[in-house]
């Protein structure tokens, strides 16, 4: 993302771009249902999360809005000065898991995508740590 497009401060930066997401995901791209860079200012050592927001009536008149259902991957900014090296382990160990992590949700019985679920990936001195969370 260009610099005068950019909702970070300059010492932030998104370790991945929605190329890196698009190519990983490959077919699989075409069902997550937003891509959000986040601009919060900390994050902990979150850098990516995916969540599954299952077909839930959210109104009084129980329907449910087709855009509401799907996947969102968010991409956490981290300090400029570490970019590079966790865009590494990102595209190298993160985004093959984030993979397989939708490959099994599409490929789940109804029982699993009746509930909303989330997984975020974590990266803290150059190991990436990974696991579910409500």
């Amino acid at each position: 993302m260009s610099a005068r497009n950019r909702r970070l401060p300059r010492h932030r930066a998104w370790p991945l771009t929605s190329t890196d997401i698009s190519e990983c995901l490959g077919v699989y791209a075409a069902r997550v249902t937003d891509l959000h860079f986040l601009t919060g200012q900390d994050s902990g050592t979150i850098r990516l999360g995916v969540a599954w927001t299952a077909p839930r009536p959210r109104t009084y008149g129980r329907g449910v809005h087709p855009d509401s259902v799907g996947f969102q991957v968010d991409v956490h900014p981290v300090d400029a000065t570490e970019r590079a090296a966790t865009r590494a382990v990102l595209r190298a160990q993160a985004l093959p898991r984030l993979h397989e992590w939708i490959a099994r949700a599409v490929a789940a019985d109804e029982t699993w995508r009746l509930t909303d679920h989330r997984h975020y990936w974590r990266v803290a001195d150059g190991h990436l740590t990974h696991g579910d969370e409500a």
